[in-house]
């Protein structure tokens, strides 16, 4: 039995025409062989299976082939392009720097360089995951990479060009390579279905490029399964069960089950995509992807984005026409939500259900919408109007065709009393205004408003001696001592005085007691009722407190107590003791 080699092995592109997918860079390389302009170093860089060592290995090819073609490509026939083919050319090198990525390893690499190729103009070093040499092979690598022989060329490879230092990418060239398209991936397989005469659907072949994520490697090694698990005919139906895909129908159901508002039918339609093993989740999110092909099919000029097969683009392009552009945007709306707020439901069933549910009533919400307008002019309706009895006395208020509008006049207490209304022509203004809902809104800003009295307060200005003063300071100290007992706390050794007729001086030891405004307040109303005068003001006087002296040290504790007690001095002198600082 012959040994069975991987698709991905086995269909690896040899030239630069069949590299799939990364037609920018590949010409950028034909062009610098044919002009000869070749930098010393090249980095590749890009996700996982997009052919940055694919694309290393045909350079190296091109550069050595004897007589390459007028594209550019290698002969295939010439010695230097036998010896590569058959894995043993002296003239390129590979390394794997995940497991050489020492400063030895570095070092053995650097004296390789100096010995000249033996056949061919180059020689050739690929270093395949660059990025996990080590900081010390890095730097050892550094002059050697800047300043190589002139037949020596360095080929990087890496997926992570972040973890690569700055002083290593200034030396290179830079390539960026992209994720390979879907519809790229999806021909290539068809190439290689082709030559295998293997019979594949193009719905599933779509479905394994989608599933590859970008990387060409992935969708063969997959196509790889399908071929074990299916044999010589890849089906639709085949792929989505092999790799746990949800169907499309189900998508398809899911949006005609919401246009007819059907939620029991959308509900169990969900019981059976968990029947089936499937992650809401991925329901969810696989739900927003076909709002949005089907809002791309609402115009045939976005149909080619959508990135499915051809019969499935009619197919949803016949579904857009039944849902209205406010209907899908919604939709997506409620989706998108979902979707964000997913990992932080408890319930993440019936989060998901909810969001189906309002989504049944998306439509019914946007003609609610478009009803509620006309409602607004049937406003002439209300029977409050003929209740007015001032109307028949004015003979200008017929004239005006505004006033069948305001169903509320009636409430508004300032008309009856203006005789001049009839010559105001702005009498709609000071309206009562209507809501969406038809409920009373608020009065106009421009309505008048009634004006305050103005309360002028009865002089009084008796004398007092300073016995009244204190019988009602001390009066209010009783009335309040349970009402507020740290603001009498404050005043209850105050000693009030009188300074004329105008001021009360007292005094207090806390600022604290004035700030408190409403019981001050309170002070100044009674001692103005039991004084019957209104014409003073309290000032306070705040003491200063006598600074306590804190003794810290023990010197400073022996000093206190000695100056109370002298005797102390001397059993200090006769015991010999000293202090402690």
């Amino acid at each position: 039995m012959d040994n069975f080699v991987v698709s991905a092995r086995k269909y690896r592109p040899i030239t630069f025409d069949s590299v799939v997918g990364q037609k920018a860079i590949t010409s950028t390389l034909q062009n610098a062989i044919r002009t000869n302009t070749l930098a010393q170093a090249f980095l590749f860089c890009g996700p996982r299976g997009v052919g940055k060592t694919t694309c290393a290995r045909i350079m190296a090819k091109t550069i050595n082939c004897m007589n390459p073609t007028a594209e550019m490509e290698a002969c295939g026939e010439c010695e230097s392009c036998r010896s590569f083919d058959s894995s043993n050319s002296f003239n390129i090198y590979e390394l794997d720097a995940a497991s050489n990525n020492s400063v030895d390893n570095i070092r053995d690499l650097v004296d390789q360089v100096r010995i000249p190729p033996q056949i061919g103009r180059y020689k050739v070093y690929i270093i395949d995951e660059v990025h996990m040499l080590s900081s010390n092979a890095f730097n050892a690598f550094l002059k050697t990479l800047e300043e190589p022989p002139a037949y020596a060329k360095f080929i990087l490879a890496t997926t992570e060009k972040h973890k690569i230092i700055p002083t290593i990418l200034s030396r290179c060239q830079i390539y960026d390579f992209k994720r390979i398209t879907i519809d790229d991936i999806s021909k290539h397989l068809q190439n290689v279905a082709l030559k295998e005469n293997i019979v594949a659907e193009e719905e599933a072949l779509n479905i394994i490029a989608q599933k590859a994520d970008g990387a060409l490697r992935d969708a063969l090694s997959i196509f790889d399964q399908m071929v074990s698990f299916s044999g010589k005919n890849i089906t639709y139906k085949d792929v989505i069960a092999n790799l746990n895909v949800l169907d499309y129908e189900y998508y398809f159901r899911a949006v005609d089950y919401i246009l007819v508002k059907d939620t029991n039918s959308i509900l169990l339609l969900l019981n059976e995509v968990v029947e089936n093993g499937f992650d809401i989740h991925y329901f969810i999110q696989g739900l927003s992807t076909h709002l949005r092909n089907l809002l791309l099919g609402k115009d045939t000029r976005l149909i080619e984005l959508m990135e499915v097969s051809r019969q499935l683009k009619m197919r949803y392009a016949e579904q857009a026409q039944k849902c209205s552009q406010y209907f899908i945007l919604k939709s997506l709306d409620l989706a998108n939500q979902c979707d964000l707020n997913f990992r932080n439901s408890n319930n993440k069933r019936l989060h998901i259900e909810i969001c189906l549910m309002k989504m049944c009533f998306v439509e019914g919400q946007m003609q609610g919408q478009g009803r509620v307008q006309p409602q607004v002019p049937q406003q002439p309706q209300v029977p409050q109007q003929p209740q007015v009895p001032q109307q028949p006395q004015v003979p200008q208020q017929p004239q005006v065709p505004q006033q069948p509008q305001v169903p509320q006049q009636p409430q508004v207490p300032q008309q009856p009393q203006v005789p001049q209304q009839p010559q105001v022509p702005q009498q709609p203004q000071p309206t009562v205004r209507v809501s969406r809902l038809n409920r009373p809104g608020t009065i106009s800003i421009n309505a008048e408003e009634p004006k305050k009295e103005k309360v002028v307060e009865e002089v009084w200005n008796n004398d007092f001696s300073q016995e009244q003063l204190d019988k009602a300071w001390n009066d209010f100290i009783v009335s309040y001592q349970q009402t507020s007992p740290v603001f009498i706390a404050g005043i209850k050794n105050a000693e009030p005085r009188a300074n004329g007729k105008s001021e009360i001086i007292f005094k207090i030891d806390n600022i604290l007691v004035v700030k408190d405004v409403n019981n001050m307040q309170a002070l100044h109303e009674f001692l103005k009722k039991a004084l019957h005068n209104n014409q003073f003001v309290l000032k306070e006087e705040v003491l200063e407190r006598p600074r306590e002296v804190v003794l810290y040290t023990d010197k400073q504790k022996f000093e206190k107590m000695a100056n109370d007690n002298p005797n102390l001095f001397d059993i200090k002198d006769s015991l010999n003791l000293e202090l402690n600082v």
